[in-house]
């Protein structure tokens, strides 16, 4: 199977995007953060003429939004928490059959966490460390079997996920307490599989700046989208790729497409 997560930056904006990318690589499921469409105007049908006609989604007006679309029947699941109990629409989860036993999908955007790496002065970045604890909490709860989760977790964790751990260590995405706690999250029953397929100390960035003028040029990047499965379903992994020539396409998002090809037997 083939999935591909991605932080759009606004779905409709991004909806040729999208079909191009599907075109090109002909994904089974494709995750998306960001799609900042309330659940009325979600353009389903555009979707399932691509062949995505299975789908899952949560959204909101403007902000954080999150969806599963599949070529294959989707269950979505129910029960999830109210991270934080802001329904602000940041998680999204769903059952995929497969010859070997359903899969559970589990997609996340992470909240950013602002400018400023001080809880006490930046409720954002405290929003961000409540979040990520509190998605610890319920994955060692409820530990993860036959799972793959994926997004934005708007977290680089590992030195060479950054173009400068240096300059990073007191910059929001790469700050010790967000480092702590995601590899913490990790730790309740998941292995990364972008790192198992793309090991340290190569470089691996999922996300430019706007702000960079070139963005190829300086390559300030850092890994803040994520591909982790249980390790059950680890032995079917076959390739993790990071699509970064679409961040040099028209109007794209800052971040860029990850896919993952795996067997689910």
């Amino acid at each position: 199977m083939r999935l591909i997560t991605w932080n759009i930056n606004s779905l409709r904006l991004r909806l040729p995007l999208l079909k191009q990318i599907v075109e090109q690589e002909n994904p089974d499921i494709v995750c998306l953060q960001e799609t900042k469409v309330p659940d009325p105007l979600f353009p389903a049908q555009a979707l399932a003429e691509m062949g995505l006609s299975h789908q899952v989604y949560k959204g909101m007006k403007g902000y954080n939004g999150v969806a599963i679309l599949s070529r294959h029947p989707l269950q979505g699941v129910d029960g999830t928490p109210d991270w934080c109990t802001r329904s602000d629409c940041r998680h999204v989860a769903a059952s995929i059959a497969t010859p070997a036993g359903p899969i559970l999908l589990h997609d996340f955007y992470v909240p950013a966490g602002g400018d400023i790496p001080d809880p006490e002065e930046n409720e954002k970045f405290a929003h961000k460390l409540a979040f990520v604890d509190e998605a610890t909490t319920w994955f060692t709860s409820t530990p993860p079997a036959r799972s793959i989760l994926v997004g934005d977790l708007n977290i680089a964790p590992l030195e060479h996920d950054v173009w400068s751990h240096k300059q990073l260590l007191k910059i929001v995405s790469h700050t010790p307490p967000e480092i702590e706690r995601l590899k913490a999250w990790m730790a309740t029953g998941f292995q990364d599989a972008m790192r198992t397929i793309t090991p340290e100390p190569e470089k691996l960035y999922t996300w430019w700046s706007y702000r960079n003028r070139d963005w190829k040029k300086s390559n300030r990047g850092r890994r803040l989208d994520h591909v982790w499965m249980t390790p059950d379903l680890m032995p079917g992994l076959r390739n993790v790729r990071v699509l970064q020539d679409v961040r040099d396409w028209t109007s794209p998002s800052d971040h860029v497409p990850v896919i993952l090809d795996f067997d689910p037997a």
